[in-house]
């Protein structure tokens, strides 16, 4: 079974940094797609970034793709001697707050990313909170 945790989160003023970290597990590394999303109250899930890695893709770089609201600001990495994705987030805005959910699939579509539907793999969700 996929195993996703979050970490990471916590409360910052805007303009500030945080990292999430996404602990994983229990899938094919040879193709697989981890995504980051995020749900502020009242509203729906969005994606935020995604990491896809392709099977017989050597590429040292996977290919990765962000919503146009978080361009320049986030960045999805991860450590594969850790089983780790990341999301870098810096000049954070009150309009970034909300859970943060990492998310897996096992087949890649880049124009479905951002689509939580196809996900099958979630965590648990870790609290962002930017104030102004």
């Amino acid at each position: 079974d996929v195993f996703l945790m979050e970490s990471g989160g916590g409360s910052v003023q805007a303009g500030g940094s945080l990292r999430l970290s996404c602990e994983t597990s229990g899938y094919d590394i040879s193709m697989y797609c981890l995504a980051w999303f995020r749900q502020a109250p009242g509203k729906p899930r969005e994606g935020v970034a995604a990491l896809y890695k392709y099977r017989n893709d050597y590429r040292s770089s996977p290919d990765t793709y962000y919503a146009d609201s978080v361009k320049g600001r986030f960045t999805v990495s991860q450590d594969n001697m850790k089983n780790t994705l990341y999301l870098q987030m810096n000049n954070l805005k009150t309009e970034d707050t909300g859970i943060y959910y990492c998310a897996h699939r096992g087949s890649c579509n880049p124009s479905v990313w951002s689509l939580g539907q196809y996900y099958r793999g979630w965590g648990q969700g870790t609290q962002v909170t930017v104030s102004s």
